[in-house]
């Protein structure tokens, strides 16, 4: 069975076992240890976007123009990744990408790179860091609902009681705004759960393809879609004066594009390889607690006491879906 865990855009089977089969307990010891590791820091380098988007639009406001920036900074290591792939001995056991490959991969890195991303920047010029965070980390119980609906399986007793937890905590989180007449906090609350809807449908879609193609082509190549299409949006919608921005956008940029972005993916690709999609969808959980302390540190963000609670349920919530996989 193909499990599925993702934080920034990284799908792949909870395979854990080494060409030979057999690794030693020492190794293998030392192995799980890495693996945690990286999907730790993975998990805090892909939540520390959120930070870095908000202390761009300090100086700029403009979500097509900064995401551009953000895919090309990246759009190189994606190309030697695909590149080294190539010419690796793992991809001579792989199957040629065909056209209906091709489409499909443009398809998903349309739909979970672009689209969710574009949707998530857009949305955090309204909200908070650390509430962007938690309303996007739902994701994992809208692939629960997407799956029972779209493929057919049905949700189990534990499933619902994690729905019930996760939505009554988002619910919490999104509680003061209630007496508030100001549309633009609701607009970004929108567009950032729009984005996690976005990045479950590229999920439930990517589960085959990936372990068709294997775990380090797709996401080269979907991510690689995914820049053109960011990159073309800006020439068409923006001149190139809107390039000429302040030295710590650029700055910011490259930090998302690298810090946020690239190492994150490749690292949670490893991670997911050593340790199983259950243990880093658990390990997860760290993002949107890392965003909120940065958020508070670097942004001077405060979440109330009944926000506060409310987050405890959404990672709560989502824990519970994770643990189901085990």
């Amino acid at each position: 069975m193909v499990q599925i865990a993702e934080t920034g855009g990284v799908t792949a089977s909870s395979r854990t076992d080494d060409a030979t089969g057999a690794v030693g307990p020492s190794a293998s010891t030392a192995g799980h240890i890495i693996g945690v590791l990286l999907a730790a820091v993975a998990a805090v380098a892909f939540s520390l976007r959120a930070v870095f988007v908000k202390l761009a639009y300090e100086d700029m406001s403009d979500p097509v123009t900064l995401l551009a920036l953000r895919m090309i900074f990246s759009l190189p290591f994606f190309v030697v990744a695909a590149a080294l792939h190539r010419r690796s001995r793992d991809s001579q056991t792989l199957p040629p990408i065909t056209s209906r490959d091709a489409w499909l991969l443009v398809a998903l890195g349309f739909v979970g790179y672009y689209l969710s991303s574009f949707l998530d920047m857009f949305g955090l010029q309204f909200v908070a860091a650390g509430v962007g965070r938690l309303l996007l980390f739902i994701y994992p119980t809208i692939v629960v609902i997407l799956s029972a609906v779209v493929l057919g399986k049905p949700m189990s007793r534990r499933d619902l009681i994690a729905l019930a937890i996760t939505y009554a905590g988002v619910a919490l989180v999104l509680s003061n705004q209630l007496d508030r007449t100001s549309g633009n906090f609701w607009l970004g609350a929108t567009l950032v759960i729009l984005s996690a809807v976005s990045f479950s449908v590229y999920l439930v879609g990517s589960s085959e393809v990936v372990v068709r193609l294997g775990t380090i082509r797709f996401t080269a190549y979907a991510t690689a879609a995914a820049s053109l299409f960011c990159i073309l949006q800006f020439f068409a919608l923006r001149p190139l004066s809107a390039l000429v921005l302040p030295v710590r956008v650029y700055v910011l940029s490259i930090a998302i594009a690298l810090i946020s972005t690239v190492m994150p993916i490749f690292m949670m690709a490893e991670a997911l390889r050593r340790i199983g999609a259950s243990r880093v969808a658990m390990i997860s959980a760290l993002g949107p607690v890392a965003t909120v302390v940065a958020g508070y540190l670097g942004l001077d963000e405060k979440m109330t006491p009944l926000q506060t609670a409310g987050g405890f349920l959404v990672v709560l919530g989502v824990l519970v879906v994770a643990a189901r996989a085990r």
